[in-house]
């Protein structure tokens, strides 16, 4: 597929705002430790200005170059090596709680945007569900799939994990799908009736289509919370290779090695803007089609 010429320039943009957002963000780091205290301090009793020091605040070049070091003495392995398989098992597993829970969300928006009673039913629990701290829910879910083996079925930990992301990642889609899924047109529900078309025919070729503008702001909060609830579960059901349980363990040489932590957040940083972008592919792929109002 061959990029126009505005796809480029737009692409080159994007591009040059990050690198410039980035320098910015590395600006104000290195200029807070420039002029920052050594200890935290206090205002009106609240400890609220941080602490400058190269413990708290290692320089951005000396997180870099821990990267090319050994993540442990002794160990050919460097810490580069380590984030980054780290971060392609987190993405994997991101990603297969993404799609469960884009696939969930459409499957809860149809049925309640198909019968009415089935909407005002599910969706206050669906609200609810919400409000459920994922660090007391991922015990329990560990212990339910450890017991429960239907046909045989192992439940390992990586897809306990998964199915925490999807908890999060299927909400915006539910919403979304069932605002897009009634706002169709009224002319367009016309023809449909017109043709003699079952409501199951108009979802596929009218409900579904128009319902894809509402549907991608939502993929977009979908893949950011796929990514927080798997890292939020990597840390609290122990997961041995993902990058939440990394920042768990470097962060245990906080004191001796401050800029170590540092790189397992590098690869989370990472694992958000992969995420990202692949729902730009997506968004692009659906709406190349359209008119650019109807895309916005």
């Amino acid at each position: 597929m061959t990029l126009s010429p505005t796809a480029l320039r737009q692409g080159a943009r994007k591009t040059i705002m990050f690198v410039i957002a980035f320098g910015l963000v590395a600006g104000a780091w290195e200029g807070y430790k420039a002029i920052g205290p050594e200890r935290s301090s206090k205002v009106f009793g609240w400890k609220i200005i941080p602490s400058a020091s190269d413990q708290a605040m290692p320089h951005i070049g000396s997180m870099f170059s821990r990267l090319a070091k050994p993540e442990v003495r002794g160990n050919g392995t460097t810490i580069f090596h380590a984030v980054a398989l780290a971060t392609w098992y987190s993405f994997r597993v991101a990603l297969f709680a993404l799609v469960l829970g884009v696939i969930v969300g459409l499957l809860l928006g149809v049925v309640m945007a198909r019968f009415r009673i089935t909407e005002r039913a599910l969706m206050p629990y669906l609200i609810v569900s919400q409000t459920i701290p994922l660090i007391a829910l991922a015990p329990v879910l560990v212990s339910w799939s450890g017991r429960l083996k239907p046909f045989g079925f192992q439940f390992e930990k990586w897809m306990t994990a998964a199915m925490l992301g999807s908890f999060l990642a299927f909400f915006p889609i539910a919403v979304a799908s069932v605002r897009g899924l009634k706002a169709v047109k009224p002319e367009s529900l016309e023809l449909l009736d017109s043709c003699a078309a079952s409501w199951w025919q108009g979802l596929i070729k009218v409900r579904l289509p128009s319902s894809v503008p509402m549907l991608l702001p939502a993929l977009k909060l979908s893949a950011a919370n796929a990514v927080i609830g798997v890292l939020v579960s990597e840390i609290s059901i122990g997961l041995k290779f993902g990058i939440g349980r990394l920042i768990l363990s470097y962060s245990q040489d906080g004191s001796s090695d401050p800029a170590k932590v540092y790189t397992a957040i590098f690869g989370a940083a990472v694992l958000g803007l992969v995420m990202a972008g692949l729902v730009v592919v997506i968004e692009r792929t659906l709406t190349r089609n359209r008119p650019k109002e109807t895309a916005r």
